[in-house]
């Protein structure tokens, strides 16, 4: 039986018992995209089982947890063994998947001493998501400085990730560069790749603007597809300046099979995220739909 978030043609129609066939119901095109959710500012006051419930309830299969933040679920390196299989315990028990951790660490810094500090703690939190189950961590590039030259910083940042990944690759886990900071461009990002050829370094998308800049997202999208991760950071799909459609009908192309993670700014009241959670379910499934009806 196929599973709710793995749509095809054939599937939208005989899910809403249609008999009578439109000529779009039988051609190619199937998505095996999935619904997750990211703590982040919505999920914040959240804690853990709450996390669970809500993810259940809005068809998230997935959850990533955002550290770092003081979050009410609690998953912090400060955890000990036994709390640490706690959590494990939890997610195995339950529907939905431990995706990993979001962090904040970041590979940019002028000074080499706060930059070596950032990678260390990052292999901190590898060693955390391992402990309770999850799949890999986010780390970002992130920005450009003007006294360093570009090409500094982006040698820099793969040296970073390069060394992230040994540690990441001995306990089997992914590090998801995200599509964040003035670094993380993707045509950036494609250049940061090209010095690391660890293939468990992968590319987390994060429907930023400027990569759609002049009509280019396609083009862009290009440079970095086959390092693709299997999360994303899905921005709020109300949104105009960013093509969600085209995203779409590229990741179902690539037969892109990840989570795709609301990351919502601007939390609504505690009583109204839920349904706004839905309704980004509902958008999302529609991009999905149209995507699919494509010739």
């Amino acid at each position: 039986m196929r599973t709710p978030h793995e749509l095809t043609r054939r599937g939208l129609i005989a899910a809403a018992g249609v008999t009578s066939l439109p000529l779009w119901a039988w051609a190619k095109h199937t998505s095996k995209m999935k619904f997750g959710f990211t703590t982040y500012q919505w999920g914040k006051q959240w804690d853990l089982p709450t996390l669970i419930k809500v993810c259940t309830e809005i068809g998230a299969t997935g959850l990533e947890m955002r550290v770092e933040m003081q979050s009410a679920h609690g998953v912090e390196l400060t955890l000990d063994p036994a709390q640490r299989r706690e959590v494990k315990k939890r997610f195995a028990g339950s529907p939905v998947k431990l995706l990993g951790l979001a962090t904040g660490e970041r590979f940019d810094y002028v000074d080499p001493q706060k930059n070596k500090a950032s990678i260390e703690k990052a292999k901190q939190y590898l060693q955390l998501c391992k402990d309770i189950g999850g799949l890999g961590i986010r780390v970002f590039p992130n920005d450009f400085h003007k006294e360093v030259p570009r090409e500094q910083t982006i040698d820099q940042i793969a040296r970073g990730v390069r060394e992230l990944a040994q540690t990441a690759k001995g306990l089997g886990l992914k590090v998801r560069l995200e599509n964040h900071g003035s670094a993380g461009e993707l045509v950036n990002l494609a250049q940061v790749l090209k010095q690391v050829p660890d293939k468990n370094v992968v590319v987390k998308l994060n429907c930023d603007s400027r990569d759609a800049a002049g009509g280019k997202f396609e083009e862009h999208f290009n440079l970095v597809k086959s390092r693709l991760g299997d999360t994303m950071h899905m921005k709020d799909l109300h949104a105009q300046d960013f093509p969600f459609q085209l995203q779409t009908d590229l990741l179902i192309d690539a037969g892109w099979a990840g989570w795709c993670l609301p990351e919502l700014e601007k939390p609504p009241a505690m009583e109204a995220r839920v349904e706004g959670l839905k309704e980004q379910r509902r958008m999302w499934s529609q991009l999905i739909e149209t995507s699919l009806k494509r010739a």
